[in-house]
């Protein structure tokens, strides 16, 4: 939250544009003044800082969720796998007991009601549903890595290694051409095997040394922003649950016995809907089978999937416009719409394309031009490819909704293979 207010990232993303892009089923979603949303980032600041000490958890973790949510839904193009991965944390964290130990909360129940220890104990579910959240992010970054793009070509890595020759030490190593090819099999065995060990008690200090380091060098290679330290401090969920104890000298706490009676009725529907939200973790990054093709290319399935930094891809777009009445034609560019950031999002992303083809034919409306056609011509390169048609220029787009169906109006993706070698611009 703090970044976002020091940085202006609060007036660059939310205030300054004129036209924002919106999930599907949530277009209803509006940003605030700009006053009001400074208000809100400050707000969910204290909130944050609130649900850390554990100080009135069950409100503040709650208020600070729906925030986190609302300000995530204002516009498409502030998506980061993190900023997602956050919103789920703060989920998960507003409906657990995360308060009952080493909080405000617990310790002016401790003064005012003298409570035992073992009310400060918490079901073991909740360990294993943490454990699956953080693992889940892994597992699906390294399955995104089994395609040629990353273990062949070593693209996207090889052109971001590329601009990163100049570093001390480890720039001249990125010159060599198999350098490339050695660290994108080494990232994806790291992501696809890391989970495993940190479930091993003989191999998890091991594993998590690993994370760290290589959080670390992300984050000194990439401008992948708080993503390294986000993984790097959840990945602690791995460990014993009483290891705080341990390295501060105290004892550590003992399993409870099981109830000698079933689950209640309030447990079977805590489980029951533990169950339906892991399943629902799975067939989030699973849901771009549905759609075939290549999911770097159309981009239908690409968020809520944990691919993360597996294409580098970047377009240009110009709407073409035509009067149904007068047959007048228009070269539209995207920029007397977008800001500058939006635009280059949105050129290499065919919903938002689609969006903006909307929103042109509503504002050609308003100024009291009738029925408009509403055409894209887009190219946009895919890992160091040559760039290529990315929407059908012959499609009408005022005539296409946007929904969760295969898109007609995305062209296949090329057949060509990227470079070998970083590509001359």
């Amino acid at each position: 939250m703090l970044r976002f207010i020091q940085n202006g990232w609060i007036e660059r993303f939310f205030v300054q544009p004129r036209v924002f892009f919106k999930y599907w089923g949530f277009d209803w979603i509006q940003p605030l003044p700009g006053p009001a949303l400074h208000a809100v980032f400050w707000a969910l600041f204290g909130l944050a800082l609130c649900v850390a000490a554990g100080l009135a958890f069950r409100l503040t973790a709650a208020a600070f969720a729906l925030g986190l949510i609302y300000v995530q839904l204002i516009d498409v193009i502030t998506y980061l796998n993190h900023y997602y991965l956050a919103a789920l944390l703060a989920i998960l964290l507003a409906v657990s007991p995360a308060h009952r130990c080493w909080s405000l909360d617990a310790w002016l129940r401790r003064r005012v009601f003298q409570q035992r220890a073992a009310d400060e104990t918490v079901a073991v579910a909740w360990l294993y549903l943490f454990r699956f959240q953080v693992g889940i992010v892994y597992v699906f970054a390294g399955l995104a890595k089994l395609q040629g793009d990353w273990l062949i070509h070593a693209q996207p890595l090889r052109i971001w290694l590329g601009a990163s020759t100049d570093l001390p030490l480890l720039g001249p190593l990125f010159t060599l051409p198999w350098v490339p090819l050695v660290m994108s099999w080494c990232g994806f065995l790291f992501d696809i095997s890391v989970v495993a060990f940190l479930l091993q008690r003989r191999t998890r200090p091991f594993a998590y040394a690993a994370l760290v380091g290589f959080h670390a060098l992300t984050r000194v290679l990439f401008p992948i922003g708080m993503f390294p330290v986000i993984m790097t401090m959840a990945a602690l969920v791995f460990f014993s649950p009483s290891w705080p104890r341990r390295w501060l000298g105290g004892a550590a706490l003992r399993p409870a016995s099981a109830p000698a009676a079933g689950l209640g009725t309030l447990q079977k529907l805590g489980f029951g809907l533990g169950f339906a939200y892991c399943a629902l973790q799975l067939a989030l990054p699973l849901r771009f089978l549905a759609y075939g093709g290549n999911v770097l290319w159309h981009e239908q399935g690409m968020r809520f999937s944990w691919r993360v930094m597996v294409r580098a891809k970047g377009g240009g777009t110009t709407f073409i416009v035509r009067s149904q009445r007068t047959g007048k034609v228009w070269h539209v560019s995207p920029h007397s719409y977008l800001t500058r950031l939006q635009e280059s999002e949105m050129s290499s992303q065919p919903d938002l394309i689609l969006q903006l083809a909307h929103h042109i034919q509503q504002d050609f409306a308003r100024q009291g031009y009738g029925s408009v056609e509403v055409r894209a011509e887009s190219r946009a390169a895919l890992n160091g490819r040559r760039s290529a048609p990315l929407v059908d220029p012959r499609i009408d787009l005022v005539r296409v909704e946007d929904g969760l169906t295969r898109a007609a109006f995305i062209l296949p993706s090329p057949s060509e293979d990227p470079p070998h070698t970083r590509p001359v611009l």
